[in-house]
């Protein structure tokens, strides 16, 4: 028996030693590591949808505002948008077709008012790049705003990696304004 543990022991430090050293980072002209693709595989759309719902309503409680919860039409909004962009092949808040990030989600149906959108074009997975848009006010702002009651996210991933990320927030529809009446109408 021992003798078969050590014949076990010694084949499996030989397997270990035949292990590939672990991988160095690739480093670019400037010294620094370049990023690696991060694959987005089939089936994975509602894991990294509700990863990024709970890490942002993690640093929503954390910064005193309510949570949000996922809403489809945005959800159809922001992957419209994504799409897009990559189309256009530059990230910025309009369509193709001149559209506002306003007309989009009233397009996909969403009936509450848009409160923000952010965008991204990257090889990062969404929670880095949750925390690159924590690191600026504008982007900050959008995703703690008290008034969002609803968060919809998605992207497009095109085959050589790049990712377009889109977050939209929404809240309550606004009030409709109230006309009054003129006196000389009673």
């Amino acid at each position: 028996m021992t003798r078969i543990l050590i014949l076990l022991t010694s084949a499996a430090l030989v397997l270990a030693a035949c292990a590939a050293p672990p991988s160095q980072p690739t480093i670019g002209p400037d010294g620094k590591p370049l990023p690696r693709v991060y694959n987005i595989g089939p089936g994975a759309e509602g894991r990294i949808q509700f990863r990024m719902l709970d890490s942002v309503n993690s640093l929503r409680q954390a910064a005193g505002a309510p949570t949000v919860q996922l809403d489809s039409a945005l959800n159809a909004a922001a992957a419209t948008h994504s799409r897009d962009m990559s189309v256009q092949n530059r990230p910025w808040h309009f369509g193709s077709d001149g559209s506002s990030p306003i007309d989009r989600v009233r397009r996909a149906g969403y009936s509450g008012q848009m409160l923000g959108e952010n965008i991204s074009e990257t090889y990062e997975t969404e929670l880095e790049t949750l925390a690159a848009w924590m690191e600026d006010p504008a982007t900050r702002d959008v995703i703690v705003d008290a008034k969002a009651r609803d968060m919809g996210f998605s992207w497009y991933q095109e085959p050589n990696g790049k990712i377009w990320w889109t977050l939209i927030m929404g809240g309550d529809a606004p009030a409709q304004p109230v006309t009054p009446i003129p006196a000389a109408a009673f």
